[in-house]
């Protein structure tokens, strides 16, 4: 996730009063406003990235989550339909002086699809609709309507989807009817990992938005494979002659394949070898995690009388 640096963008020092972010908001915005750049995209984006750090630092609420939680904490809690909400452009833009009509470019305008379906929330790898913090939290400010609490839904999956992701159907209560969506789950998440919904969790008592749903993820346990971090382990058991004189065996990968892995000779009992590449893919979409076979030696419980006997003459060998 990017770090967005309100007060630079806005160009203010931390301690800004509400004067001195709005002044700077208003000079800024005048610049880069897109009645005076007619199909400058490059100005549009800044007259967003401008606007939503007011947006931000001009709420009393919004702006101590930010300097509490920091860029990285403040995005995890806060998706743009948070940011922007309760933000009146058109009274502000009339202030300045500005023309209307520019509400939609900062992701206002939202909706689900009609005809009675349902619509698909997809996560991005690497942390937009992520949160790692307290799923509890309120942030409704002095004197607003409180927002409605939020909802906690745990959702199992197997190793195999955690690894290639997966889309999830889910059916939870909002008030007193019961909603649908479609979840789009990123490849490589992991147990513990919560995505959010905006406003989609408990409805207000005092007329404030609703709260969000939290979707907790539960790997489950697979019965070949076992999950440390982005690294995936299994387990290959090997006679003492072939860790003593080397072998190949096959090993599965979670995406269904058979490797062939060299085991060398001389090889220890509870050694690891590394397969790069067959982990997990990590969620900022940069690399895979490896997938480790852990050795084991099968001690055999019976022997012939011959194996005895060669066994024996080994051991005064010394081996």
């Amino acid at each position: 996730m990017s770090d967005k640096d309100y007060y630079k963008t806005l160009g203010v020092d931390k301690k800004a009063t509400e004067d001195e972010i709005k002044k700077s908001y208003r000079k800024l915005a005048m610049k880069y406003h897109p009645d005076r750049n007619k199909g400058d995209k490059k100005a549009e984006e800044k007259f967003k990235e401008l606007s939503e750090a007011y947006a931000v630092l001009s709420d009393k609420e919004k702006r101590k989550q930010y300097d509490t939680f920091g860029s990285d904490g403040f995005q995890q809690r806060y998706s743009q339909e948070d940011i922007f909400r309760g933000f009146d452009f058109s009274n502000l833009f009339k202030e300045f002086g500005f023309g209307g009509g520019f509400e939609n470019i900062f992701g206002q305008r939202t909706g689900h699809p009609g005809g009675g379906g349902y619509k698909t929330y997809t996560f991005n790898r690497g942390g937009q609709g992520f949160d790692y913090g307290d799923p509890y939290a309120q942030y409704a400010g002095g004197g607003r309507p409180q927002r409605g609490e939020d909802q906690m839904y745990e959702l199992s999956i197997t190793l195999r989807e955690a690894a290639m992701g997966t889309e999830k159907q889910l059916s939870f209560p909002t008030g007193k009817k019961t909603e649908k969506v479609m979840v789009k789950i990123p490849p490589g998440i992991s147990s513990g990992k919560k995505l959010r919904i905006p406003g989609k969790g408990g409805p207000s008592l005092s007329g404030g938005p609703s709260g969000d749903l939290y979707i907790q993820i539960k790997v489950l346990e697979d019965p070949i494979f076992k999950l440390e971090e982005q690294n995936l382990m299994v387990e290959k058991e090997i006679s003492f002659t072939q860790a003593v004189l080397g072998t190949k065996v096959e090993v599965p990968t979670l995406e269904g394949k058979s490797l062939q892995v060299n085991i060398p000779p001389g090889t220890q009992p509870q050694s690891k070898l590394r397969l790069k590449g067959y982990g997990l893919p990590l969620l900022g979409g940069k690399g895979k995690g490896d997938q480790f076979v852990k050795i084991l030696i099968k001690v055999p419980q019976k022997i012939s009388d011959h194996q005895r006997k060669i066994l024996e003459e080994l051991a005064r060998e010394g081996l």
